[in-house]
């Protein structure tokens, strides 16, 4: 699992539990002014913006391969463990969070 301390002195955010991410799927999660798309690769946890960068396209809405997630509107793709560009039209990277598990609970840091 993708769970590393967050520093103190940064501001954590409670997502869902991981039992409501199933094994290779993506959830959106709204927090606030947040909304959010929650992958579950292998048992391991990312998260990224649900906007796609090129388009209005929802990235929870899109399909997941592996860690490359296909938008649902242009099939643009990206890598969900770093947001970097995996496929075209995207040009620019989409914003990934810091994760970390603890007592079942997804949370990121901002």
């Amino acid at each position: 699992m993708t769970s590393q301390p967050i520093p103190a002195d940064r501001a954590k955010i409670s997502l869902c539990r991981t039992e409501e991410i199933a094994e290779g799927s993506v959830v959106k999660v709204e927090h606030g002014d947040l909304v959010l798309a929650v992958y579950n690769v292998d048992g391991e946890f990312f998260v990224t913006d649900d906007l796609c960068t090129h388009g209005p396209g929802s990235l929870s809405e899109g399909e997941l391969y592996g860690h490359i997630i296909e938008c649902n509107f242009h099939g643009g793709q990206f890598d969900i463990r770093d947001g970097a560009v995996a496929g075209p039209p995207c040009m620019d990277p989409v914003k990934t969070y810091p994760v970390s598990i603890e007592d079942g609970r997804i949370f990121i840091e901002l």
